[in-house]
C-alpha cells in the first residue's frame, strides 16, 4: 500500500449528502426483527405467553396528543429587542434601538421603511430602518468546506436558524393633542418586546415626517424607489411644499433648485412642479395683503421645451386624470403661455413643438446704463470696469436714453475722446483700449428690428401667465448670456427698487425660472461675475418680502455660486453621476448614497423648513405636453 492509498478523499461527499437517518433506523429494526425471530424459536412457548406484540408495545409507549396552534394573531413585523441594550440618547450615535423581525416578515423589510412602536400610554415612536443584519441563532461555524458545499446543494435556508435584526433610527414621538396628531422630538425609550409595526397610516406618516397636508404637489413618498402604500384611497402618500403664510412664508419665495443629470427627468419634473404654481386657485397677497394675485412665471429656456406648458399632454388618459383629480393635482396646458423670442442677428426661431403665441423683442441698449456689466465681458478688472461706467455716463449725457449700441461704438471710435481722457488722467489709453475691445461684438444683440422688451412689460409680466424666453436658436453663447441676464436683471432690479420704473413688475408675484442655471450663476473671478452673483444673491435674500422666487434647474449644481446656493431652501435631486455634483447639493448621507442609483423620476427632496428629508417618486406622465 502506498501513502496515497491512506489519504481519505474528503472532496467526495456523496455518501454524506445521501445519508438518511430513517434508513439507519429501518436497518436496525430489520436486524432486531431477525434476532427476535431466532430467539423466539428457541425460548418462546407454544401459546406465545410472555411475548409482547408490536401493537401492545406501541400502545404502551404512546403519549396524549397536545394542540400546539398559537392563540391570537401576530401584530407587526417583530418586537423591540434589548439583547444588545436599549437606549434613546440626545446624541444619535449613542442611541441603541433594534428590533427582531419574525420569519414571515423578513422578505418584505427594507432599509428606509418607516415603523411605529407604541408606548403603554398610547403615544407612538415613529422611526426608520437604517440597517438590517442576520445573526446566528445557534453557535455554529458556517465557514467550513463541508458546511458550504452542503448549503450549495440545498435550496434556501431555514430562517429559524438565524436572527434577523433591524437597526432603527428614532424620528419623532407622535401624540394626540385635543384630537390633533402632533409630533415632538424623541424623548422616551420604548419597552422591550413591544411589537413593531410598519407605518401604513397617511396621517401618522405625514405627521412623523412633518409633511404638510396641503401645498404644491411634488410626488409620492417612496422607500428604495417603491411608493409607500397605505390602506387609504388613494393608497399613496402625496408630498407637498408649504405654500401659505400659516407656518411662515410660501416656499416658492424661499427658492427651489432642481438638479439632475441628462435623462434623469429633471425637465419633466420641473414642468410638473411649475404647473402646480400656475393652478387656477393659487394666489399670493400683494400690497400689504390688500389683494391676492396669481403669480407670473418667467422661464428662460435654452432647449425650447417650456413653451409646451401651453399644450395638453395627449397621453393623459381618463383613469390618470381621475387619480390627479382625487389628489388635487393641477394638470393640462396653460392657455396664457407666450414665447417671447429674442431677436438676434443671424438667428431665426421656428418651432413646431408647441402652439403658444410667439412675440419677438429686442434688448435696447438703454438697459446697459443700469447694468454696465452686460457689455463688460468676463475679463474686465475693477479699474477697467470703472472706466466703462465713466464712458457710459458720458455717452448717456450726449445721446440720452435713446442712444443705440451702434452710436456707442462710434463714440468709442473717436480718437479725440481717447486722447482727452488720457491727458486728463481719467482713463489711461491702455485701459481705454481694453474696454473698447471687450465692449465690441454685441451688435447682433442690441437694438434689433423688433419692439424693445421695455415697451412690452405689461405683456411680459402677467398675473397667472407664463412668459417663456427661448434661446435655443441663438448660436453665440455670449449673446445668449447677455439676453438672459438683461431680462433677469430687469425683473430683479424692479423688484428690489424703492422707486420702480415698472410698477407692474413690483405688484406681481414673479417666479423666475432659469434652466441650465450653472451657465449664468457660476462663480467667476471677474467684475461681471461679482455683479451678477451679488445681484441674484440680494434678490434671493429679499425674495420673501418682494414676492420673487428663483426656480433653478441644472445638471451641474457644483458650479452655481455659493452665495446664491445658500439661499436655496428646497432642493430636488434626481439622478446624478458626478461625485462633486452629489456633494454640492448637500443632502443627508443616507439619501446621498441613493442618488447615483435612482431611476428616471425618482428624487430626493431636502427642504428643512418643510419636512424631514425624503425620497419621492414623481408622476410617470408629464402634466402638460412634453416631447
Amino acid at each position: 500500500m502506498t501513502p496515497e492509498d491512506d489519504v481519505v478523499d474528503m472532496s467526495n461527499l456523496d455518501d454524506f449528502t445521501d445519508f438518511d437517518p430513517d434508513d439507519s433506523d429501518e436497518a436496525e429494526a430489520e436486524a432486531g426483527a431477525d434476532a427476535g425471530t431466532d430467539d423466539g424459536a428457541e425460548t418462546g412457548t407454544a401459546d406465545g405467553e410472555g411475548v409482547a406484540t408490536a401493537d401492545e408495545e406501541s400502545d404502551d409507549a404512546a403519549f396524549e396528543s397536545v394542540g400546539v396552534t398559537p392563540q391570537g394573531t401576530d401584530l407587526g413585523i417583530g418586537v423591540v429587542s434589548a439583547t444588545e441594550g436599549l437606549r434613546i440618547s440626545e446624541d444619535g450615535d449613542e442611541t441603541e434601538l433594534r428590533a427582531y423581525v419574525t420569519v414571515a416578515n423578513r422578505s418584505a423589510v427594507r432599509i428606509g421603511t418607516y415603523l411605529l412602536v407604541s408606548y403603554p400610554d398610547g403615544e407612538r415612536l415613529f422611526c426608520r430602518i437604517t440597517a438590517l443584519e442576520y445573526a446566528q441563532e445557534f453557535r455554529a461555524d458556517d465557514a467550513t468546506e463541508i458546511h458550504a458545499r452542503r448549503a450549495m446543494r440545498q435550496e434556501g435556508i431555514d430562517e429559524q436558524d438565524f436572527k434577523f435584526v433591524a437597526t432603527l433610527e428614532p424620528v419623532a414621538v407622535l401624540y394626540e393633542d385635543d384630537g390633533d396628531l402632533k409630533r415632538r422630538m424623541t424623548d422616551r425609550v420604548p419597552k422591550p418586546e413591544t411589537p413593531v409595526r410598519e407605518a401604513t397610516d397617511t396621517g401618522e406618516i405625514k405627521t412623523g415626517l412633518k409633511i404638510p397636508d396641503e401645498g404644491v404637489f411634488l410626488g409620492h413618498l417612496a422607500v428604495g424607489g417603491e411608493k409607500v402604500r397605505t390602506a387609504a384611497e388613494p393608497p399613496t402618500i402625496d408630498y407637498r411644499l408649504n405654500d401659505d403664510y400659516t407656518d411662515g412664508d410660501p416656499l416658492v419665495f424661499r427658492h427651489t433648485l432642481v438638479a439632475g443629470g441628462t435623462g434623469s427627468g429633471k425637465t419633466h419634473t420641473a414642468k410638473n412642479v411649475l404647473r402646480q404654481y400656475l393652478a387656477d386657485d393659487r394666489t399670493y397677497p400683494v400690497e400689504d395683503g390688500a389683494r391676492d394675485v396669481p403669480p407670473c412665471l418667467v422661464m428662460f429656456d435654452p432647449q425650447d421645451e417650456y413653451a409646451q406648458l401651453h399644450d395638453d399632454n395627449p397621453d393623459l388618459d381618463d383613469e390618470f386624470r381621475r387619480r390627479l383629480d382625487m389628489e388635487d393635482v393641477a394638470y393640462g396646458g396653460i392657455d396664457d403661455t407666450v414665447a417671447f423670442v429674442p431677436k438676434v442677428a443671424g438667428a431665426s426661431y421656428a418651432s413646431s413643438d408647441h402652439r403658444a403665441e410667439q412675440v419677438e423683442f429686442t434688448v435696447p441698449f438703454s438697459m446697459v446704463y443700469d447694468n454696465p456689466w452686460l457689455i463688460a465681458g468676463s475679463s474686465l478688472n475693477g479699474n477697467q470696469y470703472n472706466a466703462l461706467k465713466r464712458l457710459l455716463n458720458r455717452f448717456r449725457r450726449q445721446h440720452g436714453d435713446d442712444g443705440t449700441y451702434q452710436q456707442f461704438t462710434s463714440f468709442m471710435d473717436d480718437p479725440a475722446l481717447k486722447e482727452e481722457l488720457d491727458e486728463t488722467g481719467r482713463v489711461h489709453e491702455a485701459t481705454f483700449d481694453a474696454v473698447k475691445r471687450r465692449a465690441l461684438g454685441f451688435g447682433g444683440v442690441f437694438d434689433q428690428d423688433a419692439r424693445p422688451i421695455t415697451d412690452q412689460i405689461h405683456e411680459f409680466v402677467r398675473s397667472g401667465g407664463v412668459s417663456v424666453v427661448p434661446t435655443y436658436h441663438i448660436n453665440d453663447s455670449r449673446s445668449t448670456t447677455t439676453v438672459v441676464l438683461a431680462l433677469a436683471s430687469l425683473l430683479v432690479d424692479q423688484k428690489l427698487s424703492n422707486d420702480p420704473r415698472y410698477p407692474r413688475i413690483e405688484e406681481t408675484p414673479v417666479i423666475l425660472g432659469l434652466d441650465e442655471a450653472h451657465n449664468f450663476l457660476a462663480q467667476a473671478d471677474s467684475v461681471q461675475g461679482e455683479q451678477v452673483i451679488g445681484k441674484f444673491t440680494e434678490a434671493a435674500k429679499q425674495g420673501r418680502k418682494e414676492r420673487l422666487g428663483l426656480f433653478l434647474v441644472t445638471q451641474d449644481p457644483q458650479d452655481i455660486a455659493e452665495p446664491v446656493f445658500k439661499q436655496i431652501n428646497s432642493t430636488v435631486v434626481l439622478n446624478l453621476g458626478d461625485e462633486d455634483a452629489i456633494s454640492a447639493v448637500n443632502i443627508p448621507t443616507n439619501l446621498e448614497q441613493k442618488v447615483p442609483y435612482m431611476e428616471k423620476g425618482q428624487m430626493v427632496v431636502y427642504s428643512p423648513d418643510n419636512s424631514d428629508p425624503v425620497e419621492l417618486v414623481g408622476l410617470s406622465k408629464c402634466l402638460t405636453n412634453h416631447e
